[in-house]
C-alpha cells in the first residue's frame, strides 16, 4: 500500500472545489508545488478545456515522455483528515490524459507537511503532529 491522503482541491479561476484522495509521489520531482490531476477532475473544476494561461509541456516519466497541460498557480490544496485541515497551499495544476489518480509532487507534499512513516504499510503524519501520531492511508479514488 502507498500513502494516500484526502485533499480539498479548489480551482482559483472557477472557484469550484472537490474532495479527492491523492497519491503522495516522492518520485514526482519538480521545482515548485504541483498537483497532477486526471482530465475528468479537470473537467469537474472547470480546467478543461485548458484555460488560455496554460501551456503544453513534455514530462519525463518511468514509461517515457508524456505531454500534459500545466496551469500555473491555479490550485489551492488542503490536506483533510478527521481532526485537522492543513493548507491551503498554492500549486500548479498538471492535467493528464493518462493518469486516473491525483498525484502530489515532492514540493507540494512538503508544503502540506506530509511525513511518510511507513511507505509500504501506508502510514504517515503531519510534520506538526506529535511523534506518537500515525495516520493510515486513504483508499484510492480513480477519476475514470
Amino acid at each position: 500500500m502507498a500513502v494516500r491522503i484526502k485533499l480539498k482541491i479548489r480551482a482559483k479561476s472557477s472557484d469550484k472545489e472537490v474532495l479527492s484522495t491523492a497519491l503522495v509521489n516522492s518520485g514526482f520531482e519538480t521545482e515548485k508545488p504541483q498537483l497532477l490531476i486526471p482530465r475528468r477532475l479537470a473537467e469537474e473544476i472547470g480546467l478543461w478545456p485548458p484555460p488560455p494561461n496554460s501551456s503544453l509541456i513534455e514530462l519525463g516519466t518511468a514509461g517515457g515522455p508524456v505531454r500534459n497541460y500545466v496551469v500555473p498557480d491555479e490550485l489551492e490544496v488542503s490536506a483533510v483528515t478527521n481532526d485537522k485541515i492543513v493548507g491551503p497551499a498554492t500549486c500548479d495544476a498538471i492535467i493528464s490524459h493518462i493518469e486516473e489518480e491525483v498525484l502530489i509532487n515532492d514540493k507540494l507534499g512538503e508544503a502540506l507537511g506530509i511525513v511518510i512513516l511507513r511507505l509500504g504499510a501506508g502510514y504517515w503524519r503531519f510534520a506538526d503532529d506529535s511523534p506518537d501520531v500515525s495516520r493510515k492511508s486513504e483508499s484510492p479514488k480513480y477519476w475514470t
